[in-house]
């Protein structure tokens, strides 16, 4: 039987009760739901940065770090700010030991860019 814990940061506004989790653990893996920097201003580079430390956060509620994580997926707005997300992923991620998939959404809500990531072993 699968053990499903609901990973909560007080970093990180948790959705409206009953419509989805920000991050879900399941048998060792943290499901992290699409993060977005809205409300807040800047490109695709700053709001990367907004997002991955969202994204930081609830995986430490989780019991995990960046370091456990092993895919992110994104979604761009525009591809030809590609370059400005990527700055910030090779921040977080320099080794580029991760599994990704970048796709433009040009319906993309409320933001430039919007991420969900998998992270193994958190520890809750």
């Amino acid at each position: 039987m699968s053990k499903i814990v609901r990973a909560v940061s007080p970093e990180v506004a948790e959705p409206q009760a009953g419509t989805w989790s920000n991050c879900l653990v399941v048998n060792g893996v943290a499901y992290v739901a699409g993060m977005t920097a809205a409300g807040t201003e800047g490109d695709e580079y700053a709001q990367a940065k907004v997002i991955f430390t969202k994204i930081r956060h609830l995986l430490a509620a989780a019991g995990g770090s960046m370091a456990d994580v092993v895919k992110v997926t994104a979604y761009l707005e525009d591809a030809r700010n590609f370059g400005r997300y990527n700055k910030v992923f090779g921040d977080y991620f320099p080794e580029g030991r991760i599994s990704r998939t970048t796709v433009e959404a040009n319906a993309v809500i409320e933001c430039k860019i919007e991420m969900d990531a998998v992270a193994y072993k958190p520890r809750v």
